[in-house]
């Protein structure tokens, strides 16, 4: 993937976009927006050939396989590189990008976000969890999907809205969810689940968008740092209470981690797109009240509050 593909950043926040967006920037997955009709190379064709390719489809680069295998891509700036150093004719095999930046079909659309404006490039090759080619997601299409589902949901909140009845925030409701250690499939779940049940609440969507970062937050801690868990979320008609216990390694140092960009993940875990050593930090940063407690070898609880009337100013 090379530097001629960069384009502005996505407008999109990950942290303190509206909360319809978030919702559903965290509930959908790449392999929900990617596209999955799929143009590819060989490594044995010409660099005239991609080039032909890629004109008659109208498209920024195209994915180089071996069988299913991702090996390679050939952007439009390789092209114009083999058309200014004369070889166009060459093997594409020889001339491909081969450090090629790619997403898994199981990432949440968010993490997706993230990779668009830290790479800035126009579009990512999609893999499973078999390493196999299985689509490609391009900027427009994060754009397209996203406009079509927040259309879908601002019809529902219509028809909602014309039907309901005014209701009264005040109904206790406890919540409880398992997460299972590197399930990428469900991540965000309870998250999700947890928005919808404040929804329907009618409670302040300031008051939910803080609670989604931090239900969120906690889930992918546990899905990616420990044997696995469980979320509970309490609310009441004064504040909402997030549980997050894990029976994982437990922190060493809880003062180190809760620095930005201190991370433990593994190489595996941050190929994904995750480890970015934020989760902890923006926790505390949405909350109102925030403790952890943790012992090496028994697992770690984190507990965040966040309160209705709540003075506390997003930064």
């Amino acid at each position: 993937m090379s530097d001629s593909e960069n384009l502005d950043d996505i407008p999109i926040s990950t942290v303190d976009s509206p909360s319809v967006v978030l919702e559903l920037i965290y509930q959908l997955k790449v392999k929900d927006v990617m596209t999955t009709t799929l143009l590819t190379g060989t490594k044995d064709q010409s660099m005239r050939h991609i080039q032909a390719l890629m004109r008659e489809n109208r498209i920024a680069g195209i994915p180089i396989v071996e069988g299913q295998l991702l090996i390679g891509m050939v952007s439009t700036m390789d092209i114009i590189v083999a058309l200014d150093k004369g070889y166009i004719e060459h093997p594409v095999g020889e001339r491909m990008s081969k450090d090629v930046i790619s997403l898994q079909d199981d990432m949440p659309l968010s993490f997706a976000i993230s990779y668009f404006n830290k790479y800035r490039y126009s579009h990512f090759p999609v893999l499973n969890k078999s390493q196999e080619l299985v689509g490609i997601l391009s900027s427009s299409d994060v754009i397209r999907t996203l406009l079509i589902e927040m259309n879908r949901e601002v019809l529902r909140l219509e028809k909602l809205h014309k039907s309901a009845a005014p209701s009264v925030v005040s109904t206790y409701s406890e919540m409880e969810f398992t997460i299972v250690h590197y399930d990428m499939e469900t991540a965000g779940r309870a998250s999700t689940e947890i928005k919808k049940a404040l929804k329907q609440r009618n409670f302040d969507p300031k008051l939910i968008r803080r609670v989604a970062i931090a239900s969120y937050e906690l889930e992918i801690n546990i899905v990616v740092h420990s044997n696995g868990g469980v979320m509970r979320c309490s609310i009441l008609p004064d504040k909402v209470v997030l549980e997050a216990s894990d029976t994982g390694p437990g922190i060493e140092d809880v003062s180190l981690a809760l620095k930005e960009g201190w991370s433990t993940a593994t190489e595996y875990v941050r190929s994904l797109g995750f480890g970015a050593g934020m989760g902890l930090a923006n926790t505390k940063r949405v909350s109102d009240e925030f403790s952890i407690d943790s012992a090496l070898g028994k697992g770690t609880t984190v507990r965040s509050v966040v309160f209705v009337n709540s003075s506390k100013e997003e930064k």
